[in-house]
């Protein structure tokens, strides 16, 4: 507006317009000069807050770097810090590892040093034993000597005094009677009277032993602990429930569990009897059950015999695949991992079958494993020899024919059942692992402690061993004692002299060894005694 203005004013004289507009212009520079300071400002300011961003970022970046710097120093820090302290664990754990296997080598050679110590002493033993042995035998043969020579003696002298006399030993002997008979006929009555005193003693303790060996015999504990479970009661109370109204409740039991349960006056008792210890097990199982939840009638009872039989066949197979895990075989049929859970309810002269097949597999493995056999394999017919007795009692035959039968039937190695057939001789053994059978067999149920025999085998080989002691001359009476582990022998004093007795007894023995079957030792004890009878009348 102003330029307009120094226009208009200046048209009438040019020189006018002239001199008036040089403020103008002047005014117009010096409004640019101050735009373009103001500008170059704002820029120089823009410059400066752009230096001052770049240097305060680039000291946060250097910060941050050594931050980072110092953090990495740290962690090699504490890395080497970790390394030590696991070199020095590793190195102290070596130092335990070392003094521990110095140890134990030490412990070996004192191990060894007394095995080979008693080694030693078991040589000197048996190199006494050997020349103990010989001088017996020597003695032994002098004593037969001597007893020949007496006997020859005794004949000669018995042939010189009939000689003499003109009579022989028998006429010597009437002549004797004769003539003591009228001198001592009073003496002889009362020798009478105290011999007919003597033998009603006798007799009456003969009577005693009599009924006594006869009870023992009929009392048979091993046939009562095959057949017959015991099953305790809360009260006397619960016989009443158990039997029921009109006894229907315990007609359910026994037709529900095939148990015969007998209830007698034995206070707080009940008995099951059964051959088949499973149905006997259910049955107890079965009347626990009862006794816990109190509610006994059939429907109740055929329900929890129904769980119970359950839970035992469960049973049965969980001890199975046990038994077939400790062995170490796998991949079974699952019938027969049935049949022999089934064992740990059954029992052989009082051992426990499944136990005793364990045991018989671990032998057997351990056998095999010195002889160069299939330790494997072993361990398999070892487990698996006595299957049979879990079903024996449904079919006919020897348990190690039914066994084989099983175990060709599910589809096992013909090895496996022929050692299985021919255990007990069903079949004549003509494999390696059929002898390992029979030796691991034997071991396991001859070992001390392992079986019991039944009551009539024990006294049959208790009657074996006394027969063998009454057959030498000049024994009146034995007795085996301390479960037959001991053997008393009676002998006659006026025929048996001390010497004679010491030479008895070891006669006794070896006998006893050649011709008898028991286990151990048995120790033969010949009791020689004497005595003097005279009555004051």
């Amino acid at each position: 507006m102003r330029s307009r203005q120094c226009e208009d004013r200046g048209r009438p004289d040019r020189r006018i317009r002239l001199s008036t507009s040089l403020p103008c212009v002047k005014r117009e520079r010096t409004i640019n000069g101050a735009a373009l300071i103001i500008v170059v400002l704002i820029i120089a300011v823009l410059f400066f807050a752009g230096a001052v961003l770049f240097w305060q970022g680039r000291r946060t970046a250097q910060q941050e770097h050594d931050e980072h710097v110092i953090e990495a120093d740290r962690s090699d820090e504490e890395s080497k810090q970790i390394l030590l302290q696991a070199k020095e664990e590793a190195l102290r754990m070596q130092t335990a590892a070392e003094q521990e296997v110095r140890e134990r080598r030490a412990e070996l050679v004192r191990r060894e040093q007394r095995l080979t110590q008693r080694e030693e002493t078991l040589d000197r033993r048996r190199r006494e034993l050997e020349s103990n042995e010989a001088k017996l035998k020597i003695k032994e043969e002098r004593l037969d000597a001597f007893e020949e020579q007496l006997k020859s003696q005794d004949q000669q002298l018995q042939s010189e005094l009939e000689r003499v006399s003109s009579l022989s030993v028998e006429d010597a002997r009437d002549e004797l009677f004769q003539k003591l008979e009228g001198e001592l006929s009073s003496e002889i009555a009362e020798r009478i009277h105290a011999a007919d005193v003597r033998v009603r003693e006798e007799v009456q303790e003969r009577s005693r032993e009599i009924l006594v060996t006869a009870m023992q015999r009929y009392a048979s504990d091993q046939a009562g602990e095959a057949s017959v479970t015991v099953v305790h009661l809360p009260s006397d109370e619960m016989k009443g429930r158990i039997i029921g109204k009109e006894g229907r409740n315990i007609r359910a039991l026994e037709a529900a569990t095939g148990v015969d349960i007998i209830v007698d006056e034995t206070p707080e008792v009940i008995v099951l009897s059964a051959f088949d210890p499973v149905r006997r097990e259910v049955a107890k199982m079965s009347l626990e059950r009862l006794f816990s939840d109190g509610r006994i009638h059939p429907a109740r009872i055929e329900d929890v015999v129904s769980k119970s039989r359950n839970e035992i066949q469960q049973r049965i197979r969980e001890e199975g695949e046990l038994a077939c895990h400790e062995i170490g075989i796998e991949n079974l049929h699952p019938e027969l991992v049935k049949l022999l859970g089934t064992l740990a309810f059954r029992t052989a002269y009082g051992q426990n079958v499944l136990q005793h097949s364990k045991e018989t597999a671990a032998i057997a493995g351990m056998i095999a494993a010195e002889v160069g056999y299939d330790e494997q394999e072993a361990r398999e017919i070892g487990l698996f020899h006595d299957i049979g007795m879990a079903a024996e009692h449904d079919i006919d035959g020897s348990h190690a024919v039914i066994g084989s039968e099983i175990l060709a039937r599910v589809g096992r190695p013909s090895r496996i059942v022929h050692a299985v057939r021919a255990h007990h001789y069903d079949e004549e053994p003509r494999t390696i692992g059929a002898y390992i059978l029979m030796a691991a067999d034997a071991i396991s149920a001859g070992r001390k402690g392992g079986r019991r025999e039944t009551l009539d085998t024990l006294i049959k080989r208790y009657e074996r061993i006394e027969a063998i002691a009454n057959g030498f001359d000049g024994v009146e009476q034995s007795f085996a004692v301390q479960s037959g582990k001991e053997l008393h022998v009676m002998v006659r004093p006026e025929e048996v002299t001390d010497d004679q007795a010491v030479a008895l007894a070891h006669k006794i023995a070896k006998r006893i060894h050649g011709s008898a079957t028991y286990n151990g030792q048995i120790k033969v004890v010949v009791l020689r005694e004497t005595r003097s009878v005279e009555y004051a009348t």
